[in-house]
C-alpha cells in the first residue's frame, strides 16, 4: 500500500520515496515541514468559519481530514478537505507554497480524487488547490491525462521499490539543500 503523499514527493525527487521504502533511514524533520504542518493548521480552524462559495460550489458540507484507503490502487492517504456539494464531490488539498501549482501537487490532488471516486462511486471531474500563503483557491481539473500520469506514477514508484534501485537524483539540486536526507546522496554534493 503506497501512500497519496509518496506520489508528490516522488515527482519532487525519487530518492525521498526510495529512502522511505527501500532503505529506512532515519530522517531529521526540516524547517519548512514544521512550518507547513503549523500552517495547515491554522487554516483547518480558518476554513471551518468559511464557506464552500470560494472554490465556485453552490453548496456542500466540508469534511477534515478524511482517510481514504483502496486495494484496488493500492493507495491510502489523509485528505485535507473533501467537498460533498450537490453537485458532486471535490477534493481540495492545502498547500504552504509560494508560486504556482506544481506538478507534484497535480499527482497528489489527483490520487485524492482517485481514492474519493472510488470510496462513494461518484466521478470527481475537479479538485482544488489552496495555497495558504496566498490564501488563493487553484482549480484543477481531473483529465485523462493527468490520471494517466498518476497511475504511472504509481506504477514506477512501485517498479523502484521491488527493484531496489537507487533512483536518479532531481535534477532541480536546489531542492536537495533543505531535504531531510541529503546526507544519504554523496553523489549530489
Amino acid at each position: 500500500m503506497l501512500r497519496v503523499n509518496d506520489l508528490k514527493q516522488y515527482e519532487y525527487c525519487p530518492r525521498v520515496v526510495y529512502y522511505q521504502y527501500v532503505m529506512p533511514v532515519e530522517r531529521k524533520a526540516t524547517f519548512k515541514m514544521e512550518h507547513g504542518k503549523s500552517a495547515e493548521a491554522r487554516l483547518d480552524m480558518l476554513e471551518q468559519r468559511r464557506g464552500v462559495q470560494r472554490y465556485g460550489l453552490p453548496d456542500g458540507e466540508r469534511r477534515f481530514h478524511v482517510w481514504l484507503s483502496s486495494s484496488v490502487l493500492g493507495l491510502s492517504g489523509k485528505l485535507d478537505l473533501l467537498i460533498e456539494s450537490s453537485t458532486g464531490r471535490y477534493p481540495v488539498d492545502f498547500k504552504e507554497t509560494t508560486g504556482p501549482v506544481r506538478s507534484n501537487h497535480l499527482l497528489q490532488l489527483c490520487g485524492y480524487a482517485m481514492l474519493v471516486e472510488e470510496a462513494y462511486h461518484h466521478p470527481v471531474p475537479r479538485g482544488f488547490i489552496y495555497l495558504i500563503p496566498t490564501n488563493s483557491i487553484e482549480p484543477v481539473e481531473m483529465t485523462d491525462e493527468l490520471r494517466a500520469k498518476t497511475v504511472v506514477a504509481l506504477d514506477r514508484i512501485r517498479e523502484m521499490i521491488l527493484s531496489q534501485r537507487v533512483p536518479a537524483a532531481t535534477e532541480v539540486s536546489s531542492r536537495c539543500t533543505d531535504c531531510e536526507y541529503r546526507n544519504y546522496c554523496g553523489d549530489v554534493f
